[in-house]
């Protein structure tokens, strides 16, 4: 089934433009899970969007941050050891992951505007755009409302806010990769393929499962149950539904938040494969078929980093990896899903 068309100059110019974004949302992703694995998303105390541009240069500058995060509670009960040389070392990578937020911003804005002078974004397709923007600087408010749970009086970040962050920068990384997709591959047909359905029921499985990886990351679930495919002596570990109401066990029990992640990774492992196994016997468009292979080795890889990171309990280069390979799945599972719309 042949689906090349000519893409016209300037749709391939906007698309580009979106993909680099795409990229710059994904390194963020993972500065992300480096910040948050190495205890430096609440080294900042401040949120400065518009003047916090520079960082401390002098000496100076530096004791006053530093004064700032004495008075956190992080500072307090974790860190009361730490002088202003430690500090810088936490203070750095939190500073880094705010400075590329502003960054993309710049790097969407003022294409955008520059697309939109020439005249290869149409007036009707502006709101797409304009939305992309506010949803960016939304995720910009949510990462600071998630930081401030931690500097009231517990030194850790709600697991609610930050799976919320996660999302957020997900659906974001989603909405520009579709559009961009959408202007390099031109819908050929009317109709969605036979394998659509399923193939949208295999993303959203791969949504929920990085979204209870969320949950794991927020309470540090993986630090408990360091094996596998037991969770200690048990295949049910005691306590799971110790709290009330029952719900709360699935977003606050380190234990079962831990069970529904292995649960749910094993699950979207099968359906990925049995996926691959069965829809590559069938009548495909041809950027399908080599997408579906590298959705396989995707999921591959994100099980055995997920298995080891377990086993080593969370060192940051696994665990930075699997919240990356983790976006990899999701941006291949995107691409099968998109190439079966309308063909």
């Amino acid at each position: 089934m042949n689906t090349s068309q000519v893409v016209h100059p300037h749709n391939q110019a906007v698309a580009t433009w979106l993909l680099v974004c795409c990229a710059l949302v994904f390194a963020m992703v993972v500065l992300g899970g480096v910040t948050r694995l190495t205890g430096s998303g609440l080294s900042m105390v401040d949120w400065r969007p518009l003047m916090g541009w520079l960082p401390p240069i002098t000496d100076i500058e530096w004791q006053r941050v530093f004064e700032l995060y004495q008075n956190s509670p992080e500072y307090l009960k974790v860190n009361s050891h730490m002088d202003v040389h430690a500090f810088k070392s936490i203070f750095w990578l939190e500073y880094l992951h705010r400075l590329l937020g502003r960054m993309i911003g710049i790097v969407f804005l003022v294409p955008f505007l520059i697309f939109l002078a020439k005249g290869y974004i149409r007036k009707v397709e502006w709101p797409k755009y304009l939305l992309m923007f506010v949803l960016g600087g939304m995720q910009g408010v949510l990462g600071w409302y998630m930081v401030k749970s931690g500097l009231v009086d517990n030194p850790h970040v709600s697991q609610y806010r930050l799976t919320a962050h996660l999302i957020a920068a997900f659906a974001i990384y989603a909405y520009m990769f579709w559009v961009a997709m959408s202007l390099l591959f031109p819908a050929s047909g009317t109709k969605k393929h036979a394998w659509y359905p399923l193939a949208l029921a295999l993303t959203v499985l791969t949504s929920i499962t990085i979204i209870s990886g969320g949950f794991v990351a927020g309470l540090k679930a993986g630090k408990i149950y360091n094996t596998f495919p037991m969770m200690g002596d048990y295949w049910l570990p005691p306590g799971m539904f110790a709290l009330e109401p029952l719900w709360r066990n699935f977003f606050d029990n380190m234990a079962t938040v831990q069970l529904d992640h292995r649960i749910l990774a094993i699950t979207t492992f099968i359906a990925t494969v049995s996926f691959w196994f069965f829809a590559r016997r069938d009548n495909l468009p041809a950027r399908t078929r080599p997408a579906l292979t590298a959705m396989l080795h995707t999921v591959l890889m994100q099980v055995i980093l997920g298995i080891t990171t377990l086993l080593l309990m969370v060192p940051v280069a696994l665990g930075v990896a699997h919240q990356a390979v983790a976006l990899l799945l999701f941006t291949v599972s995107l691409y099968v899903l998109h190439s079966l719309r309308r063909v």
